[in-house]
């Protein structure tokens, strides 16, 4: 990380209460985020990625102070945000500028574009009219679009030249530190290739420092010189953008590399599929909050399973639990073996007997008894503890049991 960042933020955490009952008591906490750290140089373009529901949005927000953190520290230039008096907090706001999603929701449509682009300039004390229209000129041509579109509505203008429009007015201030939100993922794809480059020259440009929020690592990967992975409110991976497309340390970063398609359709694929949903962030799993989808959940300790095996036997279990395997749908054994992809025998011999009387018992109708065994045997160090936190020599971090182990 950078040795001076623009932005530092650390441990940070957006929780939201789970109100119920006609006296609306607290009942419980939704961690949107959950302690995230990370950091954005100067000059920097910094990715965060993760699938819809991870945290991202509601992280920008918190950052920005656009919505209160529970916890943890931002820091802007040194200065820790939370601590910014009136006059301050001002210059914070003139200092950063965002892009939202949707470009077709952010404007007024009463507005003209001059007048759009040039609220803020207006909001931040800059009365001369004549000047603000000059700054916002200068801006359009910036971006692309020309002098001719002031006097124009946006609602005159396609979905990327209204996302044109946008960029410049979160430039209008001459900010610091701009943060993109799904900038690009309400366009066309046939437009977004020109927006990403319109971003890269600005930023080049201008010097700025980029906070890109994403559910796309394909797109992360043209403009990004690092890339932040964040999981169900947690950050599980940190690193430099080609380092974390050719050599990805934690499982989740894998799964949403092997979802980019490729170009080839003969290429080799290494993708490692998911299994299960996302899990609910009122109620997270116990541990590593993945580990009930992992591909490479680490396995009992012990005991030897082949590749993707103890997944299997893991879902078994879970399925077990959950009550969701109905015993009498089952012809035997093997068909119970076959719908959850168990071999029909395990390498371990010890395991195999363990997992062979608790599927007989569960067909003899004691699923209670069969899930107390396979709890007992096929356990994981992903359920009962989260893995911290470890940085290599080069700065990347990755929170994973795997990882912490190499």
């Amino acid at each position: 990380m950078s040795d001076d960042p623009l932005l530092a933020v650390e441990n940070l955490e957006k929780y939201y209460p789970i109100r119920e009952g006609l006296l609306r008591r607290t009942t419980g906490q939704v961690k949107a985020v959950d302690g995230i750290s990370f950091e954005v140089g100067e000059g920097e373009t910094v990715g965060l990625v993760g699938e819809s529901g991870c945290g991202k949005s509601t992280a920008a927000e918190a950052i920005l102070r656009l919505d209160e953190p529970t916890g943890g520290t931002v820091r802007f230039d040194g200065e820790p945000v939370a601590d910014h008096d009136s006059e301050a907090r001002e210059r914070f706001r003139r200092r950063t500028g965002v892009v939202f999603q949707d470009p077709n929701t952010a404007f007024d449509p009463r507005m003209t574009v001059a007048e759009s682009v040039a609220e803020p300039l207006e909001i931040h004390g800059i009365d001369d009219a004549s000047r603000r229209r000059n700054i916002v000129a200068e801006l359009l041509e910036g971006v692309g679009l020309g002098a001719g579109a002031l006097d124009r509505y946006p609602d005159s203008f396609s979905g990327g030249q209204k996302q044109r429009i946008a960029l410049a007015r979160a430039l209008v201030l001459n900010p610091d530190l701009l943060v993109a939100d799904e900038p690009v993922s309400a366009l066309d794809v046939s437009v977004q290739a020109d927006i990403l480059q319109l971003l890269g020259e600005l930023s080049a440009g201008l010097g700025l420092s980029v906070l890109f929020i994403s559910h796309d690592l394909g797109v992360v990967r043209e403009v990004c010189d690092r890339v932040v992975v964040m999981y169900l409110g947690e950050v599980v991976e940190n690193a430099p953008v080609e380092e974390l497309f050719e050599n990805p340390q934690h499982p989740y970063t894998k799964a949403l590399l092997g979802s980019i398609p490729d170009p080839d359709p003969t290429a080799a694929s290494e993708r490692a599929d998911l299994t299960g949903d996302v899990p609910d962030p009122a109620d997270p799993p116990s541990g590593c909050s993945f580990h009930p989808r992992c591909p490479a959940v680490v396995s009992t300790e012990g005991y030897e399973f082949e590749e993707g095996v103890f997944r299997s036997v893991l879902d078994l279990r879970l399925a077990v639990e959950e009550g969701s395997v109905d015993p009498e749908a089952f012809d035997g054994k093997p068909a119970v073996r076959d719908a959850y992809d168990v071999p029909a025998t395990l390498t371990d011999d010890e395991a195999e007997a363990e997992l062979d009387a608790a599927l007989e018992e569960l067909l003899d109708g004691h699923a209670a008894s069969a899930a107390d065994r396979l709890a007992e045997t096929f356990t994981t160090v992903c359920e009962r503890e989260n893995p911290e936190p470890t940085a290599d020599d080069d700065g990347r971090v990755a929170a994973c049991h795997l990882h912490a182990t190499r």
